[in-house]
């Protein structure tokens, strides 16, 4: 069974209907890559599974419909995401916005994945390299000790050697069994962490399959 398994879902913002019949399943310590253009409906997808929209269709994670629940109530099951912009809090040091999502017991094993945090732990958020803010985001959802993880276009805005480094990052956490979904422009980072991927056109899904299948169909898409 599917770790988390979306069926016929329509997403709704207001009388805007963006998503339509978008199915799609993540096994467990997968990590599925959803790709396509902007205005695709990749984020709404990202939003909807955490809760933020307005669906029809339904959404079962753990065999669990949760297609009702709040955001806070998916949070509790094990869901997390780290959103598109990072969202940190600017004024904030990087370990307190680490804390706000969980207990100081949590850092060491953060620290131990994203070491370069532990030096700027004390530094304002808004002063670190978008780098070092994509990890934090990143940091911030595993502090809620997640069984699936939301990621919503992590090498936005960064330069390629840091994009490498965001998906060693992504790497380490598919280690741990951390199933993951990771929204992306970039299709080597796809490529380099994920193991199957759905392409989005217009709030629908227009391909799937394999990692490998990948590169057959770049060009069609991406050319």
């Amino acid at each position: 069974m599917p770790l988390l398994e979306v069926r016929n879902l329509n997403s709704f913002y207001g009388k805007a209907h963006v998503l339509r019949d978008v199915s799609i399943s993540v096994n467990e310590g997968e990590a599925v890559a959803v790709l396509g253009p902007n205005g695709a409906g990749k984020t709404t997808l990202l939003n909807s599974i955490f809760g933020f929209v307005r669906v029809e269709g339904e959404i079962i994670f753990e065999g669990k419909d949760i297609t009702t629940l709040k955001p806070h109530e998916r949070a509790k099951l094990g869901i997390a995401m780290s959103p598109e912009g990072r969202r940190l809090f600017p004024e904030m040091s990087v370990e307190d916005n680490l804390l706000i999502a969980g207990s100081p017991e949590k850092l060491d094993f953060l620290y131990s994945l994203f070491p370069n945090l532990r030096e700027k732990r004390k530094e304002k958020a808004k002063n670190l390299s978008g780098g070092e803010q994509q990890m934090v985001a990143i940091a911030r959802a595993l502090m809620l000790e997640p069984k699936l993880l939301l990621l919503d276009e992590p090498s936005m805005g960064l330069a390629p050697i840091v994009v490498e480094s965001i998906a060693e990052r992504i790497e380490k956490i598919k280690e741990l069994r951390i199933s993951i979904v990771l929204v992306e422009q970039n299709i080597q980072m796809a490529f380099d962490v994920a193991d199957r991927f759905y392409i989005l056109a217009s709030g629908q899904i227009v391909r799937e399959g394999s990692i490998e299948e990948m590169e057959e169909i770049e060009q069609e898409y991406f050319g």
